[in-house]
């Protein structure tokens, strides 16, 4: 905190905040913050006569810090048309976030505060990666000895018993032969799984041919094509 020059980074958002365009509120923001290199960018807020289009000062000031070579926001001063100091609103904390992380300080009336006090359980990266590395494990793969066959062929999904229990598998059918006279045939067989969601999001990736039977040997229709002739009803996805 001793490194901070606050009293440059005040004077420096007040000076911006005289280039405010803000004719609708009469309330003029300006922004000017500390870069990890040294350097200091600014912004101010710009008014829209569609207020909700309107860009804070922090917006700006975000865009300057792309602009001029990027790097992490170290500090903060927001400033209102007096020149006192401003907290930035809920979505400039986000945007804070995002390019100065939770140790990025604000500047306040009783002293600077980090983005981790005024935005506490941010959503960032972090989370984005948990997702995509829960969608990536549990995501269902095509062989690639079975990549150019994708988009051909039926699969069927059917129940079945596993531990004394009725789970869901499925087979991937090359129903009626190929284009290089294959015949006709099963290309894979599928694991279990507990529901047949889980078998139906296996097969929509190899075909858009997908049949539900079920333990009375009706058949149900999960494809991503008009349902065809013969197969008794749409599946309702349970």
């Amino acid at each position: 905190m001793a490194d901070v020059d606050w009293v440059a980074l005040r004077q420096a958002a007040v000076t911006v905040m005289a280039r405010a365009y803000a004719p609708y509120s009469k309330f003029p923001v300006g922004a000017a913050a500390l870069v990890d290199d040294g350097r200091i960018v600014v912004g101010c807020n710009v008014e829209n006569a569609s207020y909700g289009v309107g860009l804070c000062a922090e917006c700006g000031l975000v865009s300057n810090l792309q602009v001029t070579g990027g790097g992490r926001l170290v500090a903060l001063a927001c400033v209102d048309g007096d020149g006192r100091p401003l907290m930035p609103c809920g979505r400039c904390r986000q945007l804070l976030w995002e390019h100065g992380g939770p140790g990025c300080l604000i500047d306040h009336a009783d002293g600077p505060l980090p983005m981790s006090a005024l935005l506490p359980y941010a959503f960032d990266d972090t989370d984005l990666g948990r997702i995509a590395s829960h969608q990536a494990a549990s995501a269902p793969t095509v062989p690639a000895a079975l990549a150019l066959k994708v988009g051909t062929g039926t699969v069927f999904v059917h129940p079945d018993v596993a531990d004394g229990r009725q789970v869901w598998t499925a087979y991937w059918e090359r129903s009626s032969g190929t284009a290089d006279a294959e015949p006709a045939g099963i290309l894979e067989e599928g694991p279990t799984w507990d529901t047949a969601a889980d078998a139906v999001a296996w097969g929509r990736i190899r075909t858009p041919r997908v049949v539900v039977v079920d333990a009375q040997g009706g058949t149900s229709w999960a494809g991503d094509t008009p349902r065809p002739a013969g197969i008794e009803q749409d599946w309702s996805g349970a």
